[in-house]
């Protein structure tokens, strides 16, 4: 079986911060990451460095929320806690 999902990015920035927000959709269930950013008033605005970042991070936060679904799944079918490590 091989299945497709999109993952959309969303950016939110001023000059000096971005947000970003990952989304997935997978059997029905959304899961959304959250990442921020903060530029240091020292360094050079560069707004795409702002975003690899907010990104990245979004990405990661989702990532968990995906591992602990699959891990709260895992532990309503096997009656018992389990974890699950990345």
């Amino acid at each position: 079986m091989k299945e497709t999902v999109d993952i959309k990015l969303w950016f939110k920035e001023d000059a000096d911060h971005t947000e970003a927000r990952a989304t997935l959709i997978i059997h029905g269930t959304a899961f959304t990451g959250a990442g921020q950013a903060r530029r240091n008033p020292a360094d050079a605005n560069q707004p795409v460095i702002g975003e690899e970042l907010a990104a990245a991070r979004a990405l990661s936060d989702l990532a968990h929320k995906l591992l602990d679904a699959a891990a709260e799944a895992i532990s309503e079918r096997e009656g018992a806690p389990v974890h699950l490590y990345d």
